[in-house]
């Protein structure tokens, strides 16, 4: 065989392997024959093995023949004449793609052997892994995306199993809101992704990722916009980026994804998923150099939620939150390297960062085992010592920070008041306008127009 078709065989089993899994494990839950634990196990070796194998050979052979970018097309498979509209389904095998994936199959393989352990015996064994899978799939179309609306495919793909893997224990009522709360902001930063990848397409006439940023290999690409198209688009992939990767104001929801269990977490919100919005900035990067003023608030941001994020952390009270802000805090400066025009110190920094962060997400549980241990040996309580800022600082600003940062920087209102509320009201106002009209159509009250009423009563009881 050639090198192209080596190259394209072994692409296409970095793509099926994890859809093979999510395969195997979704039909035979869907017919009521799960599999068993040691069933789901060999599965997931051997898919994450496959894949991660194919992945490796082909950066091998990138080296061997000195080549930067490799695209595989599947063709069409949407096709609206009318609108000029098509659905092509392309993966890009380059500097960015390659090593992305292979991080994403390397720490999903040991979150996977992780969880073996972990949830033994737990009665959501399965359905952990069907949403493991889910993630897995939707990690490795994202890595690989040539086209907009392939990556916009995986992005759902991860936020879906994101927002499932969050409301886990469904027992209980706090997981299932929080689980609500993530899929919330995920479909604000989704609808913005959504515009900008309608607007590109208005602007150039295509999604590929191949004409949007220009010829040649990644980074060293010239995207076809004007500097005014790259600033509105580019505004509109930072709000999706924001969704993804918690940047604020969108920060409010990282410490309630710490209620799904801890191989969860440290897949999600200390490796990959975080890292997303910083890997559509990276990949949509030819689009920053248009703009300064695009580059300027893609560095403000990443800068403040780094700061944000770094002072919130001091003051959690438990160790995953407290490692979640913490790595929220380099997600903030990858995003500024990123503005900064530093894509190869970005995606060295996120490489690094994201395997750091899951063994100390998985290590996480028994370090606090440790630490009462080493309590219990001593007799006491480990006390630290108070570093350089608190004899700077004077007391009432560490008071106010120490506020602020125990308020999480009072987004999750911010995000209330000025968001969730006024969609509400309008939507109420909506649904008191066609109670009205219907009820005027009737000739008559309604049950359910008598049933909202006392629901309002009843909530402005509780208020007062």
């Amino acid at each position: 065989m050639d090198t192209d078709t080596i190259f394209h065989v072994l692409g296409i089993c970095v793509v099926v392997c994890p859809a093979a899994l999510l395969g195997a494990l979704g039909l035979r839950a869907i017919v009521g024959r799960p599999l068993g634990e040691e069933s789901i196990n060999r599965c997931t070796y051997a898919s994450i093995m496959v894949g991660l194998t194919a992945a490796v050979a082909i950066l091998g052979m990138m080296l061997v023949f000195g080549t930067r970018h490799v695209a595989i097309e599947l063709g069409d498979w949407v096709v609206i004449p009318q609108q000029h509209f098509h659905f092509h389904l392309k993966f890009v095998f380059d500097r960015l793609s390659v090593p992305f994936v292979i991080l994403s199959y390397l720490l999903c393989g040991t979150v996977g052997a992780f969880t073996s352990r972990y949830l033994h015996r737990e009665p959501g064994y399965g359905r952990f892994y069907v949403s493991y899978a889910f993630f897995t799939l939707g990690m490795v179309i994202t890595s690989l995306a040539g086209t907009i609306e392939v990556l916009f495919f995986g992005w759902e793909l991860v936020g879906l199993s994101s927002a499932l893997l969050v409301a886990f224990f469904q027992e209980r009522t706090a997981p299932v809101r929080n689980g609500l709360r993530v899929w919330s902001v995920y479909r604000l930063a989704d609808a913005a992704f959504l515009i900008a990848a309608v607007a590109l397409h208005h602007m150039t006439g295509a999604g590929d990722f191949d004409r949007l940023m220009g010829s040649g290999s990644w980074p060293e690409r010239v995207a076809s916009l004007t500097p005014r198209q790259a600033l509105f688009v580019g505004l509109l992939l930072l709000v999706a980026a924001a969704g993804k990767s918690a940047l604020v104001p969108l920060s409010g929801w990282l410490p309630r994804a710490m209620e799904g269990p801890t191989p969860s977490s440290a897949i999600f919100y200390g490796a990959l998923s975080v890292h997303l919005g910083a890997f559509l900035l990276l990949r949509v990067s030819p689009i920053l150099e248009l703009s300064i003023w695009l580059s300027a608030a893609v560095v403000g941001v990443g800068l403040v939620t780094a700061l944000f994020a770094a002072i919130t952390a001091r003051v959690q009270t438990d160790i995953k939150s407290a490692l979640a802000y913490a790595s929220l805090t380099q997600v903030g400066l990858i995003v500024a390297e990123i503005g900064l025009g530093l894509r190869y110190i970005a995606l060295i920094h996120i490489l690094g960062h994201a395997c750091l962060r899951t063994l100390q997400l998985l290590r996480a549980p028994t370090l606090l085992h440790d630490y009462h241990t080493l309590e219990n040996a001593i007799g006491g309580h480990l006390h630290h010592q108070q570093g350089i800022w608190a004899r700077v600082i004077p007391a009432p600003a560490r008071l106010w920070c120490y506020r602020f940062a125990m308020e999480r920087g009072y987004l999750d209102g911010l995000l209330d008041e000025c968001v969730a509320h006024p969609f509400l009201r309008v939507f109420r106002w909506c649904d008191a306008a066609e109670r009205r009209w219907t009820d005027f159509l009737s000739g008559g009250r309604s049950r359910e127009s008598d049933a909202v009423e006392v629901h309002a009563e009843v909530v402005e009881e509780l208020r007062l």
